[in-house]
């Protein structure tokens, strides 16, 4: 079965983050992608210039008219910008009853810019964080989750792993890429317990969009496979899509990740 994967999110017009980077990791991990967008960002690979958000109800009616549609077999969120849009798009997945959904924190830009109303973050911890199957937070974005400041270290990320774990999602896929070293650790934390998974640093500027595609390559994998499994070849896909990014040409600053490395030939 070809799964059906939705994402919910934000745009960027050179293409390497938010939407576009979502539908580009589920078509290369055999996925049907579709969107419902929450803000049109004026983005490209060295900043954010500024955003619009949309009327949440017309975000609302996006997710509606996709799920009064479509089977839906899985639900990535990304940026949601705002507290009434964090608001509607729960209220919408649970009268929908969403399955396999995987929340990708996003607050702040790879380049540093925020992409979050301050508003929001209680609306995404109460809201959304206990809906979701996964949730993918950065160092930055725990510290939000928790609001603790943390002094972080691997161990440090193993109890907080279970601190994120108690807002009530599925699974915490705590990512690591913020500490310093030769490879990144990310802790993964559910019922069963702790999984880590440890992947070596690509040296690359080409790492725009590397949360948004995780949390993506995740949401392609859950229909078919176990937490676990699922965020293991998303970490497999990942990484090979950073190792293949610098094959691409595109910007000035944080380059894209090569998304279809396994597809194109260079």
């Amino acid at each position: 079965m070809i799964a059906n994967v939705l994402s919910i999110a934000g745009t960027d017009p050179t293409g390497g983050a938010g939407i576009h980077a979502d539908l580009k990791t589920f078509a290369a991990n055999g996925a049907y992608g579709m969107a419902a967008i929450t803000a049109v960002v004026a983005q490209n690979t060295q900043g954010v210039r500024s955003f619009v958000t949309l009327d949440p109800g017309f975000v609302a009616d996006q997710i509606d008219a996709v799920f009064d549609d479509v089977r839906v077999d899985a639900v990535k969120i990304g940026m949601v910008a705002t507290a009434a849009i964090a608001e509607i798009i729960a209220d919408r997945l649970a009268a929908h009853g969403a399955r396999n959904i995987v929340l990708d924190p996003v607050m702040v830009a790879k380049s540093g810019d925020p992409l979050l109303r301050a508003e929001a973050e209680d609306a995404i911890r109460d809201r959304l964080v206990p809906l979701a199957s996964v949730i993918t937070p950065n160092l930055p974005e725990a510290e939000v989750l928790l609001r603790a400041r943390p002094h972080w270290t691997v161990e440090q990320m193993r109890a907080s792993a279970a601190d994120l774990h108690a807002l009530g999602p599925g699974w915490v896929l705590l990512k690591g890429g913020h500490l310093e070293g030769d490879s990144s650790v990310d802790m993964l934390f559910g019922a069963p317990g702790l999984t880590e998974f440890s992947a070596p640093r690509i040296a690359t500027r080409n790492s725009h969009g590397t949360g948004c595609t995780l949390s993506a390559a995740i949401a392609a994998a859950l229909p078919h496979y176990p937490v676990p499994e699922a965020v293991g070849r998303a970490k497999a896909y990942l990484t090979a899509a950073l190792a293949a990014a610098d094959q691409l040409d595109v910007g000035q600053g944080h380059g894209p990740l090569h998304h279809f490395h396994a597809h194109w030939q260079g």
